[in-house]
């Protein structure tokens, strides 16, 4: 029996719709410089009306298909991250089930906010190294742009939509060393949906001192346990929340810029969809090499957090 999981292949999928800074100027008093210097992020994609989060989990699960060598018959399990769900239930990924034709899987959410896609690589991974499994089809999908106030300047220019998946294995060989999560939801009002309303509603500069905090005590952490120094690490993929956040934890393990996987400028914050969409823009332009180092990591509402260590 196969011991390790290993990621296989990934696919993603971002709406045609780019909404620039400068376009939001005219939508909310802010400027193209204010989001750039706070944020690094220029522009952002924006789903359509009728476009969901099952239509966009569709969308990049065929191209994750498609890079693989399997058939989606012997896909044993659909773990899906969102917290924009197409309906209350039943859940987004049994409608993406149902989309793909896929018969002998058992399929179930995960909502860990922006670390949900962690939270689900680290069920997959348990799963597949149980040897209940032998391949899981992992995803994360959001339209978060749906959950924005586009009169709040301090939310609706950090948000975007899209979807990343990665089909995982059974492997003779170690991939994915270690996953690490966490949550503590003291912090609950921090970061959240206004029950009323439906918008998201955050306290940044809070949100982002516990972030850095967090997950560089988090990096250092997850290369302690897998006795690699800090020297050794290859890549970091890490949530796309703001390049501010993102260059901070790299400072807090030696880790020079042209080794982080950067998107936030292109994409926006995308929730659970972030780590898949930055991992697979990698991963499509050749830029892992087998063998390497490669940390995923990632801070969401609650707080949750995560971090997986794997070998490409």
């Amino acid at each position: 029996m196969s011991k390790f999981a290993k990621i296989i292949s990934s696919g993603s999928y971002l709406p045609e719709k780019i909404l620039t800074n400068k376009e939001l100027e005219s939508i909310v008093d802010t400027s193209d410089k204010w989001i750039t210097e706070r944020t690094g992020i220029k522009e952002r994609r924006v789903s359509s009306k009728d476009e969901t989060s099952v239509d966009m989990a569709h969308h990049a699960s065929m191209r994750a298909i498609e890079n693989s060598d399997i058939k989606k018959e012997e896909i044993g399990a659909i773990f899906l991250a969102t917290c924009t769900p197409e309906r209350k239930f039943p859940s987004t990924a049994v409608l993406l089930q149902n989309r793909l034709n896929i018969k002998n899987a058992f399929s179930v959410d995960l909502n860990a906010a922006c670390t949900g896609f962690v939270y689900a690589l680290d069920m997959a991974k348990k799963y597949i190294e149980s040897g209940q499994i032998k391949y899981a089809l992992v995803v994360g999908t959001e339209k978060i742009t749906s959950l924005l106030d586009w009169t709040d300047r301090n939310t609706c220019v950090l948000f975007g939509d899209g979807a990343g998946a990665m089909i995982v294995g059974a492997s003779e060989n170690p991939g994915i060393l270690s996953s690490t999560i966490g949550s503590d939801g003291s912090y609950k009002d921090l970061l959240t949906v206004n029950t009323d309303l439906e918008y998201i509603e955050m306290k940044g500069s809070d949100v982002f001192k516990t972030a850095v905090n967090t997950l560089g005590k988090l990096a250092k952490h997850t290369l302690e346990i897998n006795n690699i120094d800090q020297g050794e690490l290859d890549w970091l993929v890490p949530h796309q929340a703001n390049e501010r956040i993102i260059l901070a934890i790299a400072k807090k393990i030696n880790l020079p810029q042209d080794k982080i996987v950067i998107t936030v400028n292109k994409h926006g914050n995308t929730s659970a969809a972030s780590i898949p969409l930055a991992f697979d823009h990698a991963n499509s332009n050749n830029m892992f090499r087998s063998g390497e180092y490669i940390m995923l990591e990632a801070f969401g509402a609650g707080f949750t957090w995560g971090s997986i260590l794997l070998r490409f």
